[in-house]
């Protein structure tokens, strides 16, 4: 970079770049303005199995290399399966499996370090040719105890990690490389489970996104269609047992299942292709299957159930106006769909004796989680006939006119409705939603 041109100059660059090659602008800015506000190490963990790493290095890195542009430095922990194969085939040493765990004698352990070191390594050099700034991270960033040495030999699990050293790296705007070789409490090293590494890290770290790269991209249904979303609340069960989930996928979401029932709300993982790794980090939508612990939402009839503290936040903070403060007692209320965590709102009261949805929130965290689509899905299944009312401006408005079955144009308002309506009745009904006076205190123009 020439001396004339600054960080802070370079950084506009490539937002302007990213913003520039997708459709989704403003996503982009509010993930990123997400992302920006927590600590570098809390952004995201990256795994990256061994032949993904070998097949895509060059997209990877590229990937890499622009998110820490953007001032963003994921933790990365790489596996290296058949780089480790071959090492292993080249010394004459069998290493069996047993319950999926590698058996490590001493005389393969120091073939499978030198392995990972080298894929380290070769991982760090192509990253830093990009322009990145990586880390290899030694064995010691991870304490592991050997689980059954007289059976497994050198394989072990994480006991304790660095998360100082870890910090420490991001801080300095660097990216830590971690590979699947730790130090075991006898001072050897030991062989550890990648993906056994990434859950202890989420836990200590409690990032915002966890994402697994993967061939496939995502996890795909009996037809070979990507799944887009799972919530595992409700879905976790019936997907688990379905037929066409089959091997390392099914361990692959039960593992992830169990480390996100140790994280909070906002952590979701991912499952994607390293050349849509950008696109599943900052738009709602993604490009793999993104996978959350999901949250309740229950239909509420009685408004004193509400939180309504809780949810007028919501509502101001979505619309970045602030509510009259009669607005709860001039409610004709008639249910309500909110979230456990009072994230995502459906308030529907009566207008005419028609269903009207009064206010729809979704806070700008939970927008990437699909928290507002369950609430949607809800709120159609309880209200088949529905009205609602948008400002024609509101970039809302391409997800309204795909889940209506109509809608009319009065003066600065579109309604929309959905359902089976009275069409005698229907001018009237836009017409009074039109008219209805604004819940919100009015501005200065």
């Amino acid at each position: 970079m020439s001396d004339d041109i600054s960080p802070g100059h370079e950084t506009r660059q490539v937002v302007r770049e990213l913003l520039g090659a997708m459709t989704e602008g403003r996503e982009v800015r509010a993930w990123l303005k997400q992302f920006t506000q927590l600590e570098r190490q809390r952004f995201a963990i990256i795994k990256i199995g061994g032949g993904t790493l070998r097949d895509e290095m060059p997209t990877i890195c590229s990937a890499l290399s622009f998110l820490q542009k953007l001032g963003l430095s994921p933790v990365i922990v790489h596996g290296g399966g058949p780089q480790i194969d071959d090492a292993l085939r080249q010394a004459g040493i069998e290493t069996p499996r047993i319950d999926g765990l590698r058996v490590t004698s001493p005389a393969a352990m120091p073939v499978i370090a030198s392995a990972l070191r080298e894929v380290s390594l070769g991982f760090v050099s192509a990253l830093n040719a990009k322009g990145a700034n990586a880390v290899f991270c030694p064995a010691e960033t991870v304490q592991a105890t050997l689980i059954e040495p007289e059976k497994l030999g050198r394989v072990g699990t994480p006991s304790r990690i660095d998360f100082d050293a870890i910090a420490q790296i991001t801080q300095n705007g660097q990216l830590p490389i971690l590979s699947s070789v730790a130090m075991a409490d006898d001072g050897q090293e030991a062989n550890i489970n990648a993906d056994a590494l990434v859950r202890e890290l989420a836990i200590g770290l409690q990032p915002q996104k966890i994402i697994f790269l993967t061939p496939t991209g995502a996890i795909l249904d009996a037809d070979g269609g990507r799944i887009s979303a799972i919530h595992l609340l409700k879905d976790y069960e019936t997907i688990i047992a379905e037929p066409w989930l089959l091997g390392g996928m099914k361990l692959k979401l039960q593992q992830i299942n169990d480390m996100l029932e140790q994280l909070p709300l906002t952590t979701s993982a991912a499952i994607t292709s390293p050349d849509q790794l950008v696109k599943e980090l900052f738009t709602h939508g993604g490009s793999g299957t993104l996978i959350r612990k999901g949250e309740k939402t229950p239909v509420i009839c009685q408004q004193e159930q509400l939180d309504e503290p809780a949810l007028r936040g919501l509502i101001e903070t979505a619309f970045g106006r602030t509510l009259l403060a009669e607005y709860w007692q001039n409610l004709d209320f008639a249910f309500a769909i909110a979230s456990s965590s009072n994230r995502a709102l459906a308030l529907v009261t009566r207008q005419r004796g028609h269903l009207y949805l009064d206010k729809f929130a979704v806070s700008e965290q939970a927008r990437g989680e699909g928290l507002g689509a369950a609430v949607w899905k809800v709120l159609l299944a309880q209200a088949p006939v529905l009205f609602w009312r948008s400002r024609i401006s509101n970039p809302v408005n391409p997800f309204y006119f795909a889940e209506a079955d109509g809608s009319a144009k009065s003066g600065d308002w579109r309604i929309f409705w959905c359902g089976q309506i009275d069409w005698a009745d229907l001018p009237t009904q836009i017409e009074h939603i039109a008219n209805l006076d604004d819940t919100f205190v009015e501005t200065a123009p």
